[in-house]
């Protein structure tokens, strides 16, 4: 194909835009809303799994020592926790710090629980707490931390706590949200492409008429099929950009309320700079290839005159 033919087909496929309009616009129409649909379904389930991830990601461990450890035990724990390749950090608590925030914890209301207790007469002991890489490791690290307890004839561990049944109810529910979310996200993707490419398929079938005319003519099947192959592509092209910039301003604006509201502005949504390259490239080359898509299987019944 030289470049003149190319440029040929390029127009006629402009023209053949504006010459089908309503038929173009119910194409693009159909577009938009299946893109919309799947976008804001997948702003959805990347928000949902990043919650889901902050929660994974605030599970520690509290290593609880007892209260006659020494300072140099106590540094070697620390040492030793520290350690292991699977913990991102610790932190000790020493029992008065401890107790200052149980304190906190327990408010103005129910001070009078704790009346009595101070620096010099502290029930709690000195903690250890540990933050991990990988938070599914947590079962694995909190019987690593209780082994040390074998070293030392001190038993220097009182006890390893993780809260074992809330993080398996976490683990379990954050696992479901994100096989669910990719379940939805894949089968709302195949619902998108077989309506947008139905579509386009009823828009030139609608034209068989005119495809027999250019066959009875001598035109070839290639002459015939670029110019439907350009028309979808554009009409996928201006729906996936006519449903990016919806999808992005109404998201932008969501963002917005949501940095006036202090409660939902602890879900931490994610910025719209960290989604706009691969959600809008996604969706564009989406549109674009379902609308080249829809055109090839109609076009192809249709040569057959």
């Amino acid at each position: 194909m030289n470049f003149s033919t190319f440029l040929r087909h390029l127009r006629e496929g402009f023209k053949s835009i504006f010459r089908n309009g309503w038929m173009s616009i119910a194409s693009i129409t159909s577009i938009v809303v299946s893109l919309l649909i799947l976008g804001v379904f997948v702003l959805l389930v990347v928000n949902v799994n990043t919650i889901a991830d902050n929660a994974d990601s605030q599970v520690e461990i509290s290593t609880y020592l007892q209260l006659n450890v020494d300072e140099e035990l106590r540094t070697t724990l620390q040492e030793e926790i520290a350690a292991m390749p699977e913990v991102s950090s610790i932190k000790l608590v020493p029992k008065d710090q401890g107790l200052a925030e149980f304190k906190e914890k327990l408010g103005e209301d129910q001070q009078e629980l704790l009346e009595g207790f101070d620096v010099d007469n502290n029930p709690l002991p000195d903690t250890i707490r540990v933050e991990l890489i990988d938070p599914s490791t947590v079962d694995f690290v909190a019987e690593k931390i209780e082994a040390l307890n074998e070293k030392y004839p001190e038993k220097p561990i009182m006890k390893v706590n993780f809260g074992e049944e809330t993080v398996e109810t976490l683990f379990k529910i954050t696992r479901l949200i994100r096989t669910i979310g990719f379940v939805f996200v894949a089968g709302l993707a195949l619902m998108s492409m077989f309506l947008i490419s139905n579509t386009i398929r009823v828009t030139i079938l609608a034209r068989r008429r005119e495809i027999g005319i250019m066959k009875l003519v001598g035109a070839t099947n290639a002459f015939i099929r670029w110019p439907f192959f350009v028309e979808g592509a554009l009409i996928g092209l201006i729906g996936s950009l006519v449903t990016i910039g919806i999808l992005f301003a109404g998201y932008n604006q969501l963002l917005i309320t949501v940095q006036e509201d202090i409660i939902i502005k602890m879900l931490n949504l994610v910025p719209l700079s960290s989604l706009w390259v691969w959600l809008g490239g996604s969706l564009l080359i989406m549109g674009v290839l379902v609308g080249v898509l829809g055109s090839t299987l109609s076009i192809r019944k249709s040569l057959k005159v």
